[in-house]
């Protein structure tokens, strides 16, 4: 296993405290009534956050977790129907967006920025732009996720790696190192586009909409993860209602 010392902070900039100070949270939820209710309407969800964004002067931050956060009132009955309980998968084989899962844990163990959004999903502000390292939350993260499927008696994990994204490798290779512990069959696949696979797949674990609103059945196993193995961390919460 690649050996991390360094202790890295993944997903938190500067400004975020003040950006997503109390007061600030206020006024992005008062913001997101804007945004579903012209999300309700079909307009298009980048002229919204452009219009409700810069009516309210938010930070491209802010815009950002404000996207992130918010979706119609039909993709969010059509999400929260296609959610399958984590106590539910005993025997079973998930399928995880490994980038997408593995980075808010990271984020989560930094006590970077996550944002509770409206279809109970944990989504992260670290913008992964085709570059990732591994860091040394990287291990402690596979290490939880072991614990978890033992717990939740998972029989299999089949994690799909964005090929495009650099050190896509090094991360397939500390994962099969570090399940050499765990007591499941693991599959590891670099693929160009795991989403395309992801959409059409049940027992899905990501926090991405597009997946969300093609897929079978999701889980939020971050979520799970955060309430039950990480004890400290940082979630702004912009699930609306």
């Amino acid at each position: 296993m690649e050996e991390v010392k360094k202790s890295t902070i993944r997903g938190k900039e500067d400004k975020d405290e003040r950006f997503f100070s109390r007061k600030e949270i206020e006024r992005l939820k008062y913001a997101q009534e804007e945004v579903v209710w012209l999300l309700n309407r079909n307009y298009p969800i980048s002229n919204i956050i452009d219009f409700v964004g810069g009516r309210h002067q938010f930070s491209s931050r802010q815009r950002m977790a404000l996207r992130r956060a918010s979706c119609s009132n039909k993709d969010l009955e059509i999400r929260k129907s296609k959610e399958i309980s984590v106590y539910e998968l005993e025997g079973k084989t998930i399928n995880i967006d490994t980038f997408n899962f593995i980075i808010s844990l990271e984020v989560a163990l930094s006590k970077g920025l996550l944002i509770n959004c409206m279809d109970g999903s944990i989504r992260d502000l670290a913008g992964l732009r085709g570059t990732y390292r591994l860091i040394d939350k990287t291990y402690i993260a596979l290490d939880i996720l072991g614990e978890i499927l033992k717990k939740l008696k998972i029989k299999g994990v089949n994690f799909y790696i964005d090929a495009p994204v650099s050190n896509s490798g090094k991360l397939k290779t500390a994962i099969y190192e570090t399940s050499e512990k765990w007591d499941v069959d693991v599959n590891v696949e670099i693929i160009p586009n795991p989403d395309v696979i992801l959409e059409k797949s049940n027992y899905v674990v990501s926090s991405d909409s597009i997946i969300l609103d093609k897929c079978d059945g999701w889980i939020n196993l971050v979520g799970y993860i955060i309430g039950n193995k990480i004890m400290d961390y940082w979630i702004v919460d912009l699930k609306e209602k």
